[in-house]
């Protein structure tokens, strides 16, 4: 599976337009449309002006999570999560994401207006990748700065299994097959839908 670095690369240059979720001072949600205009191996990097709710969300949580989709319509798409935490790097890099996004010339045309705007880095964290175009589906978790990659979805406790079979005929994605008389469940291609867990008369079958 690629690196961190690979799908970072992937949102800056083939998606850039991100819905970002933080949240108010009640706990609530709030979305906005961030452009992600850089990354590295470890970090993305986006700007805001100081003189927004977003700014003041950003540095009072020092979190967010985001999603970014690409794709004509569902089933050929491409979606990219990401949540992590985020810090303010001030306006040194400014001239820099200007350069490698030109459009930002139109917003902020003169030196003058891009004091308002700072640089925010996203340093460390987990991620998922979902592709739907692919048949059967792709997904893969990644981390990054130091993150501890998260371990979802369904697992087989092999020890409880009693190799029915009954979690093989209902995997809309026929992920799940059979090693040694037990199941075993293809993490890369499954949809996280639970029906496997569902249908097992043994129990064998754990979400995380």
């Amino acid at each position: 599976m690629p690196d961190a670095e690979s799908y970072f690369r992937y949102i800056v240059k083939e998606i850039h337009t991100t819905i970002v979720a933080t949240t108010d001072d009640e706990g609530l949600p709030v979305t906005a449309a961030i452009d992600m205009m850089d990354s590295d191996e470890n970090s993305l990097y986006f700007l805001t002006a100081k003189g927004k709710s977003f700014y003041n969300r950003l540095i009072r949580r020092g979190f967010l999570a985001f999603t970014a989709i690409k794709g004509e319509d569902t089933m050929h798409s491409v979606a990219v999560s990401v949540r992590g935490k985020v810090r303010e790097i001030g306006p040194e890099r400014i001239p820099d994401l200007f350069r490698k996004n030109p459009y930002m010339n139109e917003i902020y045309p003169k030196p003058e207006s891009r004091q308002a705007l700072t640089v925010f880095q996203i340093y460390e964290g987990t991620g998922e990748w979902f592709d739907l175009s692919q048949k059967p589906i792709e997904r893969a978790s990644f981390s990054f700065g130091g993150a501890a990659e998260r371990k979802e979805g369904f697992f087989v406790t092999q020890e409880v299994c009693i190799g029915c079979g009954r979690c093989i005929s209902v995997c809309p994605q026929k992920c799940i097959k059979k090693e040694n008389g037990k199941a075993i469940i293809n993490q890369n291609n499954c949809l996280h839908c639970g029906r496997c867990m569902e249908v097992c008369p043994a129990g064998a079958i754990v979400r995380l």
